[in-house]
This record gives structure tokens, sequence and C-alpha cells, in this order.
């Protein structure tokens, strides 16, 4: 069975706890993203590199998914590599004819390199730089704000993704984020995506860790029964 990821959006977590935020998911998650949002490239402010040590430093084994929604990449890039991320994810909009170069820079940093995709960008844009990419990030709402509205196109470009992936033997995994819910997460996975970001859908649960572990034994039964028939 092809397995799938899920990463907490800790812009969902309680601002004045995150801790606590973190603690109630036990075991049930398999990396922590960081939505970082500089006011300009979205109109949202968010995380700096300063969290993403502190997080490093309480949680010496977790996955830390730095998700860059900035622009000034020549700035922001080198704190966040020395943040302790370990994957840092850039927007394909940011930068464009730079963006092979900064792939590689994050890539010689021994850190995971991504790339993110807006609602209305093309994979297209990015089909020079796929093979060097560890990561795509497809955006199903648009960046900047949490408890949005589930875009159902951005299933296609999942789609597409997977494609590309399999004729080219490419190696990235395929993440998604954005108004994924109970609801929905299920065709978003059958759809080829590996990695699911939620923030609110988790962490207005009572008990995020048992919801969690819920979840992902009704997706396992569903892609049982999709490969069954």
């Amino acid at each position: 069975m092809r397995e799938f990821l899920f990463a907490p959006s800790l812009l969902g977590a309680d601002p004045l706890n995150i801790s606590g935020s973190i603690e109630s998911l036990g075991n049930n998650f398999d990396w922590l993203h960081l939505d970082i949002m500089d006011g300009h490239f979205v109109r949202n402010l968010s995380f700096g590199p300063d969290f993403s040590r502190a997080l490093r430093k309480k949680y010496p084994d977790a996955f830390i998914d730095a998700h860059l929604m900035t622009d000034n990449l020549e700035t922001v890039l080198p704190l966040f590599i020395e943040s302790g991320a370990s994957s840092i994810t850039v927007h394909a909009e940011t930068e464009p004819h730079l963006l092979h170069a900064t792939l590689s820079t994050i890539k010689n940093a021994g850190i995971k390199a991504g790339i993110a995709l807006c609602p209305p960008t093309p994979v297209t844009q990015v089909a020079t730089v796929l093979d060097m990419a560890d990561l795509v990030l497809v955006m199903s709402v648009t960046p900047g704000f949490g408890g949005q509205k589930f875009i159902e196109s951005s299933l296609e470009k999942v789609r597409e993704l997977a494609g590309i992936r399999a004729a080219m033997k490419h190696s990235y995994v395929i993440e998604i984020d954005g108004g994924i819910n109970e609801n929905n997460i299920t065709r978003v996975i059958l759809s080829g995506c590996d990695v699911v970001v939620m923030g609110s859908a988790v962490f207005r649960e009572k008990n995020p860790a048992l919801w969690l572990e819920g979840l992902r034994v009704k997706i396992k039964e569903a892609m049982r029964d999709f490969d069954r028939a």
C-alpha cells in the first residue's frame, strides 16, 4: 500500500500554547508544517526562523517542513537554512528566473528542497526543475490564511504531477495544503498526494490524536478498496 503522511500546520495551533497543541497530536503525525508569511507575498504574518530553531531544540527528531510564502529570498532563505528545518519549500511565483539556483542552494545545505504552486500557477511553469525537487506543494486555497474552502481543481494538478513523476521517474513527493478535512482527504490521497497539510481541521478537534488515528484507518481502508477495484 502506498504511504501517506500527515503534516499538521502549526498555523492552526493555539498561538499561546503551541507546545500543548503539538503534544495533543500524540504520535499520530508525521511532519510539522510551518507556514512562513511575510505580509507582502501573502497578506498575513506568521513565524520566523527563531520559531523553527526553537522547534528543532524542543523536538530534535521532528521533521520540520518550512513553507516560505515570502519575497526577498536573498535575505529570508539563509535564515531558514540555519533554522533547523528539514525541508524548505519556496514558491514558483517568487523570483521564477532564480528557481534552479534557489533549489540548488537548499539542497547543497543538506536540506530537502520543495516547490510550491499557487492555485493559478500551472505545473508547466516548473517542468524544467521537477527533477531537482524533493517535494512539490500544491496550494488548494489562496495562500495566506487558514480555514478556506478547498479548490476542487487542485486535484487535477495533483494527478498531473503524479503522472509526470511516474513517466519521468522523478522522486519528489506531492504535498497539498489548504481546505483539507475529513470529507475530502480520501479523494485527495487517492488522486496521488503523499503528504497532507491540515491546520484548523486538526486542532479544532477535542482530541486531535484520536481524530488523526481514526482518519488514518479510514484512508487505508479506502486505499485497499481502490486497489481491489
